[in-house]
Formats: structure tokens, sequence, C-alpha cells
């Protein structure tokens, strides 16, 4: 086997194309760059071929006040990155031991999507939990959904949605400008703890809004309860999947974020969506509105032993 390491933006990114499956909006290229633009993380991705194949690939950035290798495009907040359906592409045991050991210092992944391989497995221990909603599952009918939860539960969203309904509500779609209240609710809302508190974050969105835009994948939803402004989410489409990338909320309208999720669930079988990704964190309402939970996945090396991971068939959590 030979390793390759690439470190200049055109290398990587056609070595990125050629090898990362396409699956969701994160695999993208182009929005994954939008984050790397806005940090601007050293790039060092390492590929690894077998008899010309590649068999082996893991995008990394440096990041150097954490001195630690981490998932391109190494946009972090708090010290932790965002971006999910994270991956390393190993075909076998092999593989993985040469991917890890030509790292050369520490190494923190996050985020990462199940790998059936077992030796990658006893390494990852369990991060967060994403949040899909799948409308197949209910025939593509939002009736049949409203109706998998209990009367009693019914009966309360019905009356916190009636209490909303005392204003004119309509909902209006894809005005860009609403981006800016977008980000100014949830900064007001979450202060310091607000992702677009930093303005690395702040451009990183912006850039990808108009790169979403631009391709016909930009959904915006507003609501709008007698002409205020009540809450503003961002979404993107890719192959019928929907994912919901940001949001913000008005407190002088309480419980209008369970309308606007509302919304997004009987639009998306109203439309068909394959799948609608409400990303990791629970919020306390995920589960109750019946999302279904999938684990996501970490893997850690200290750096004096990042070259040095080889007992694969140990089960340990990490190489510490």
């Amino acid at each position: 086997m030979k390793t390759e390491i690439y470190e200049t933006p055109d290398e990587c990114r056609n070595l990125w194309e050629k090898i990362w499956p396409g699956n969701g909006l994160f695999d993208l290229w182009q929005v994954r760059s939008c984050f790397h633009e806005a940090f601007s993380r050293p790039l060092r991705f390492h590929m690894v071929e077998e008899d010309n194949r590649i068999v082996g690939f893991l995008p990394l950035c440096w990041a150097g006040e954490a001195d630690k290798y981490i998932q391109f495009p190494g946009e972090t907040w708090h010290g932790k990155t965002w971006l999910e359906q994270n991956r390393i592409i190993a075909s076998t045991p092999e593989v993985l031991e040469t991917l890890l050991d030509s790292v050369p210092g520490a190494l923190h992944l996050r985020y990462l999507v199940h790998n059936p391989l077992p030796q990658l497995q006893e390494r990852m221990n369990q991060d967060e939990l994403g949040y899909l909603f799948f409308p197949g599952s209910y025939d593509f009918s939002f009736d049949n959904y409203w109706h998998s939860f209990s009367g009693k539960f019914r009966k309360k969203l019905k009356a916190d949605l009636k209490k909303l309904n005392t204003g004119k509500v309509s909902i209006r779609f894809n005005r860009l400008e609403d981006l800016e209240y977008m980000f100014r609710m949830n900064l007001e809302s979450f202060g310091e703890n607000s992702y677009f508190s930093d303005s690395r974050f702040y451009i990183a969105f912006n850039n990808l809004a108009a790169f979403l835009e631009k391709n016909g994948m930009l959904r915006v939803t507003t609501v709008l309860i007698d002409s205020a402004i009540a809450a503003v989410d961002m979404g993107g489409l890719w192959k019928n999947t929907y994912t919901l990338l940001a949001g913000g909320t008005n407190p002088e309208f309480p419980g209008v974020a369970k309308l606007i999720n509302l919304h997004h669930l009987n639009w998306s079988c109203q439309k068909k969506i394959q799948s609608v990704d409400f990303l990791c964190g629970d919020f306390n309402w995920k589960e109750r509105f019946h999302l279904t939970p999938v684990p996501l996945y970490a893997l850690s090396l200290e750096k004096n032993r990042a070259t040095s991971c080889r007992a694969f068939h140990e089960k340990e959590l990490t190489c510490a």
C-alpha cells in the first residue's frame, strides 16, 4: 500500500469529488468549502492506494489552537466541529491502520456515520444522536403522522397552536433578506451560545445560503403573525433529502417553533421527501415528535500514540 498526503485546495477538491460519496447535503465539496473558506484551516488529505486503486481516504484540517487534526472543513464551535455525516473511508483493517498511522499528531473526529468495519467500531464511541423524519413511514400522509400521537398529546399541541392563531398567521418562502432576521433572533435567544456570535460561522452561513440559492437548493421558511416575523428557518434540498440548517424565533410568540416544525413535516409529506434531517440535539422536542434517533460516533487518538495504534483487535474506545 502507498500513502499520499495532499495539501493544496485544488488537489484536495479533485480527490474529494473522486472519492467521497454524495449521499447528503454535507457531502458536497461546495457546502463544506463555505466553512473552510471562513475558517482557513490548513488542509491535509490522506489517501491510501493499493494496486493503483484508492482504498482509503481521510480528509483532515489542522486546528492549531487545539493542537490536533479534525475533519475537513475544520469549522469549530467551542472547540468542537459542527458539520455532520463525517466518515473514514477504509476498505480493510490494514487500510484503516495505515490511515491512522499516517496522521502525525493528535486526531479527534466527530459525527462519524456508522461504519461496518469491526476494527473501526471498536475504536469509536457514541458522540450524539441525529434526528431524522421519514415521510414514507407514514405513506407520505401528514394525517397518518398526526394520528401516530396519543389523543392527549394532540389536544395539548392544538391548544398551544391555537394561542398563536389569535393573530393572522401566514408563511412565506425564499426571501433571502429574512435570513438576517434569523441570525438576529438566534443571537438574541442564545447570546454567546449562538453559533452566529462567531463571525466565521456567520460568514460561512451567508456563503452557504448564496451557494444553495444559486443552485435552486435553498429553502427559507418564514412564519409571520400579524405581519411580524415570528420564526425563520434555513434549509437545503439535495437528492430528495431536506436538511434543516439553522433557525431563529421571536420570543414574543412562544410556541412558534412547534408551528414551523410541523410545517416542515407536513410539507415533506406533501412533496414526498425521502428524509428530513433535523441534525443533532434533542432540545426536548424531537423524540416527542416521533423523529428517528440515529447515533453518530467520535474517534480520538492521543498525540503520542497516533503513530502506534496497531492493536486493532483490542476492544478499546480510544488509543490513549
